[in-house]
């Protein structure tokens, strides 16, 4: 006898987001704020109506894809959750990517049509280019492109009638999310429509403690997922408001924006709060922020230190990932650990494995970290090999490799391929490089593997001065000598203006031994 497939309740991401607000009263609170404007939920669920109806008219159906490549503006939450409230699936793309990269991966999407912020207007011929799928384009502006697929401005939409809301369930497609790209070309990463709220109940909710009154400012942009749980899920969780800013951080920027919009919490990269120390910024621009939080990079303990001793509020650092959506392992708002990324948080499960995918159960063994919580991936789009790699039965395979301490904290030690093997001894690139930022005059350093001319394991250190400080290397020499064993002690120094990064801030390290491999070629 054939069984009874039980059908789902009813559940939708979007309406969970903004219709439940409306229903708790929330309709005239602000949701977003920008430098020009102010918009309430009850505007904004005016605007995913106004998306879902330009959705019907451009006749794109249940679980297409739709792209988008949009600034943190209003127009990204109404045709993210706009989408999502149709049942289509949104796939949001970094902004900072070449047109032909933008179009590979739309390609690969299979996506149909795509959403533009005015800026990329001009992008939008390579998109289609190398996107023979494409059907149509929507540009958030009165810009024009003249390109083979039908062009509309978002202007040309005025619809606002009531749209229904799809009859999706839990487990339904809701969007997808490229990784960045640190190892190679992105992948795309499908989330079911309740990772979203997952993310809210567990470390927004109980690490966070996020409430109505909550402002929250992300230097990290909504294109990727820590930026989409700071600027869109968290906020709109508990019916607060989100500041949304369109340009890219810098120190300055981001201290006029925390000082005119007087947010709660903050949201960026290490390399950008080691950049705000450096700039100079005065501390009580910061006076409205009760907690800052960084992910993509692990934070040195140096940094975390003078940052929080500076500011007065302490700085969490958190470790998430596209494919587990936001931050499931984390410091405490009371419960800081320098130089560690803290505990599991609520909700999740973390375990550590061997080379033999053993668990380690004792203390201070460096071992394969993985992670067991509600808001993880289905998996990747026409990646097999990469799904069986990553997603093994309820658990996810980062890639980092850390230690637990024997009362629950967790080190990160690096990416399972940025691990140094020098005479035979694993080096943590991490470790080295939080001993190398508590040098007075360093801003931020990476340290890779390279090989010498006997073909040997090294390492290299990459490290930018602070601004208008001048380093030579035995002074770099001097300061390690007395903080760390000899074997783990950088063999080059390499002095950058900047280090090549990821729109979510981590180091692009293939990048730096890409250099190093060209340097030897070169020589």
């Amino acid at each position: 006898m054939i069984g009874v497939v039980q059908m789902k309740d009813l559940y939708n991401a979007s309406s969970w987001l903004v219709d439940r607000n409306i229903s708790l009263g929330n309709g005239d609170r602000n949701a977003v704020v920008t430098a020009d404007d102010t918009v309430s939920y009850a505007g904004l669920l005016k605007s995913i109506y106004r998306v879902q109806n330009a959705l019907k008219e451009l006749d794109v159906r249940r679980e297409e894809r739709v792209a988008l490549i949009l600034n943190d503006e209003p127009a990204f939450p109404a045709w993210f959750l706009g989408c999502m409230r149709s049942g289509v699936v949104p796939i949001p793309l970094s902004t900072m990517l070449t047109g032909k990269d933008l179009g590979d991966i739309i390609s690969d999407a299979i996506a149909q049509v795509v959403v533009l912020s005015g800026r990329y207007a001009p992008i939008l011929p390579a998109i289609c280019k190398a996107a023979p799928h494409l059907k149509a384009a929507i540009i958030i502006g009165n810009e024009k492109s003249d390109v083979a697929v039908k062009v509309f401005n978002w202007h040309e939409f005025q619809n606002v009638t009531e749209a229904p809301v799809a009859d999706t369930n839990v487990d339904s497609p809701a969007f997808w999310l490229y990784s960045s790209g640190t190892t190679g070309f992105p992948k795309g990463t499908i989330h079911r429509h309740f990772n979203l709220e997952a993310t809210a109940t567990t470390y927004a909710k109980t690490v966070l403690e996020v409430n109505q009154n909550d402002v929250f400012f992300s230097a990290a942009k909504l294109f990727f997922a820590f930026g989409l749980g700071n600027s869109l899920t968290f906020p709109f969780s508990v019916g607060a408001s989100v500041i949304l800013d369109p340009a890219w951080a810098t120190p300055r920027g981001v201290a006029e924006t925390v000082s005119k919009f007087k947010p709660t919490l903050f949201f960026g990269s290490p390399g950008l709060l080691a950049s705000i120390m450096d700039s100079g910024v005065p501390a009580n621009s910061f006076e409205s922020v009760r907690l800052a939080v960084t992910a993509g990079e692990a934070l040195p303990s140096e940094i975390n230190k003078k940052f929080s001793a500076a500011f007065g509020f302490p700085v969490l650092d958190g470790i998430g990932s596209t494919e587990a959506l936001h931050i499931f392992l984390s410091n405490r708002p009371n419960d800081v650990r320098f130089g560690t990324t803290g505990r599991p948080v609520e909700g999740y499960k973390l375990m550590l494995l061997d080379d033999e995918n053993k668990e380690i159960l004792e203390p201070d063994v460096p071992g394969y970290l993985h992670v067991s919580g509600e808001s993880t991936a289905i998996g990747y789009w026409c990646r097999t090999d990469a799904n069986k790699n990553a997603f093994r039965g309820e658990w996810l395979r980062t890639g980092d490799v850390y230690v637990r301490s024997a009362d629950g904290f967790y080190q990160f030690l690096g990416r399972n391929n940025d691990m140094i093997k020098l005479g035979g001894i694993w080096v943590s690139p991490a470790e080295v490089e939080s001993v190398l930022v508590e040098h007075e005059d360093v801003l931020e350093a990476a340290v890779v593997g390279g090989y010498n001319d006997d073909g040997l394991e090294t390492s290299v250190a990459f490290i930018v001065p602070k601004s208008g400080k001048i380093i030579d290397e035995a002074a770099i020499a001097e300061h390690c000598r007395s903080r760390m064993a000899s074997f783990k002690r950088p063999r080059t120094i390499v002095f950058v203006t900047e280090l090549p990064k990821t729109a979510t801030g981590k180091i692009q390290r293939y990048q730096l031994r890409e250099q190093i491999a060209k340097k030897v070629v070169d020589e």
